[in-house]
């Protein structure tokens, strides 16, 4: 077997490895989660949750839901180059990083566990 067959065996054999990966990749991601249900009552209730990309406990709170993450009121408060704030979350007085707003504009700064989130919001837990 010549270098140019070897060399073509490792490239297609890369090919196929990295296609694997994204794919398991993709379905990882597009699993039901355990909070799925919790996320999207939050929602239903109108509570919102302010945040930035930049901010680890923001990335904190959002991997507490897994791959529910994707249902929650997540509201992004940072430019694209992380140097200022969006409008939105000016006009809402955000201050700190995470915000929850609950019902009557109810304010809690800072990582909740999701038993806090639920007492404040009446969104049950799945048992």
């Amino acid at each position: 077997m010549g270098v140019k067959n070897k060399n073509l065996i490792i490239i297609v054999a890369t090919i196929i490895i990295i296609g694997l990966l994204g794919y398991w990749i993709w379905w990882q991601s597009n699993q039901p989660g355990k909070l799925d249900d919790f996320a999207k009552c939050l929602t239903e209730k109108g509570v919102k949750f302010y945040g930035t990309f930049w901010c680890p406990h923001c990335q904190s709170q959002k991997d507490l839901f897994g791959n529910s993450k994707k249902y929650l009121p997540y509201i992004e408060c940072s430019t694209p180059d992380s140097n200022g704030q969006l409008e939105i979350c000016r006009n809402e007085k955000v201050k700190a990083y995470p915000t929850w707003v609950f019902e009557g504009d109810v304010r809690q700064e800072g990582e909740l566990s999701v038993k806090e989130l639920s007492e404040k919001s009446g969104c049950e837990l799945p048992k």
